[in-house]
This record gives C-alpha cells, structure tokens and sequence, in this order.
C-alpha cells in the first residue's frame, strides 16, 4: 500500500495484479475495502491491474466531499503513480467522482462502469440528506439493532428480505459493525447535486451504466438518465438489487463489468 497526499487529503492506495489498470471507487462512507470481496478478485484475476483507495481528509472530516474535488485529487494521486489512462468504476456517490473525472481529465479515463450513480439532485435524495443532517445535529445515536435493520431496509432488494437465513446473514453483519464502530459512515450532505446531465455530453469515451431494480437511495430512473446524457452510454439494469446489488448478486455485476471492460481498449 502507498500514501499519496494532496493538499486537502491522504490516499491510502492498494495496487494489487498486472494489466491495464482499473480504478474502483466506492460510494461515500465505505472503505475501498468493499471492492476486496468480489470485483478486485474479479477483476484480477481477469488480467487487470487493480486500484482502490481510502481517502482522509485534513480538513473538517464533517465537510462534505465533492465529487469535483476528489475527481482532482484523484488525477493528482494517479500522476504521482505515473498512470497515464486506466478504466474506472464508480458506485453511488463513488460514480458521481468518476463522472468528473472524466470531464476533467478526458484523456485518462479510458472508458467506465458507473453503478447506482446519478446526475442531477431528486426530492428523494434532498429528503434523505436532510433527515441525515436532522439526525446528527440532534445527537441522537439509533441502537445497534435498529440501525442495522434500517440498514437493510434502505439498501436491500425485497427479493433478499425473502430469502431469510441470507437477510439473517446481512442483519448480523450490520449490527456487528454498528457495535464495532465500522460501518460505512453517510458522507456528510453539502448541498444540492449539481445537474451534470448537459455536461456529460462531454464525455466521449464508453460508458456502462448499471441500475438496480430495487435501487431506493439511487432509483434506477435516474441512472437511465445518466446513460440517455452519454454519447456512448449504454445502460443495463439488474433485477432482484437494491442499493448494494454489486454485493447482492455479485455475480452479475462482475459479469457485466468483465464484458464491458475487456472490450474497452
């Protein structure tokens, strides 16, 4: 692993595997660890070279982290590991940071996969980060159990709430990680989502688009959008996901982001 810093943030990077490189960038909150339990293996052993990352911030850690600035961030930590173009994949708010890197920097991204990402701000989303906000200016802490149900509620597709022993599986896995402190943390709220669906006409390189069916946090209408704004867009839904359908059914994932990238050059 190497440390990368920039003026407002350390990168922890992990480069593991030989090839073309693909960098991962998960949602807001969540470790680049996530991508450990089935796209990097994946990916690897596919022939790519594998890139994820943890950003600190050395500012306010409570300041909201736009995806612009990461986007920059970002170009710089790629420079310093001499990577001159690689393909990237983005998940939620980790796919709004992919976007810019694209418009900022469009001889480095290659091509993308984007997964549960949006381009503009909804009345659902608005609402989320204002409860969010609510809630931790209150100071309230909800309790183990609960937040772990809500957990799942919030981003589990209803086809595995019937599959029980596996929702059990999830439940236990959220609620150890309530307990331990190590549960993805929502990125604090900054302001409304820029519409970046004109913008994203810019973009000329491949781009997949993946929604999930069950998708509540990132609604899969949203996603077709993003695609529909994409001169090469191509957008694929997957069924039986909600917001975490790449952990869900990572089979499926993978195999739409094997297709996709190998055939990107």
């Amino acid at each position: 692993m190497r440390t990368v810093r920039v003026v407002s943030a350390e990168f922890d990077v992990r480069d593991e595997g030989e090839g073309d490189p693909v960098l991962l960038v998960a949602g807001g909150g969540a470790s680049g660890r996530v991508w450990d339990l089935h796209q990097a293996p994946a990916l690897r052993a596919a022939g790519f070279r594998v890139l994820t990352f943890d950003r600190r911030s050395l500012r306010d850690p409570s300041a909201p982290s736009d995806p612009r600035t990461v986007a920059d961030e970002l170009a710089y930590v790629l420079a310093e590991l001499d990577i001159p173009e690689l393909r990237a994949v983005g998940v939620s708010s980790g796919g709004e940071v992919v976007q810019e890197l694209m418009l900022a920097r469009p001889r480095l991204v290659t091509g993308a996969v984007l997964m549960a990402t949006r381009g503009r701000g909804d009345l659902s989303g608005r609402a989320m980060a204002d409860a969010e906000r609510e809630l931790a200016a209150s100071g309230v802490s909800l309790p183990p159990g609960y937040a772990a149900w809500q957990r799942a509620v919030l981003n589990l597709s209803p086809a595995t709430w019937r599959r029980e022993d596996e929702l059990l599986d999830w439940l236990d896995l959220f609620e150890t990680a309530e307990r331990a402190g190590s549960a993805p943390v929502p990125a604090p709220a900054g302001g409304e989502p820029a519409d970046r669906l004109d913008a994203l006409g810019r973009v000329a390189v491949p781009v997949l688009v993946l929604g999930f069916e069950h998708d509540l946090i990132v609604p899969p209408w949203l996603c077709r959008e993003v695609a529909a704004a994409l001169p090469l867009g191509r957008y694929a839904e997957l069924a039986d996901c909600g917001h975490y359908g790449y952990l869900e059914r990572p089979a499926e994932v993978n195999s739409a982001l094997l297709e996709f990238l190998t055939g990107v050059l």
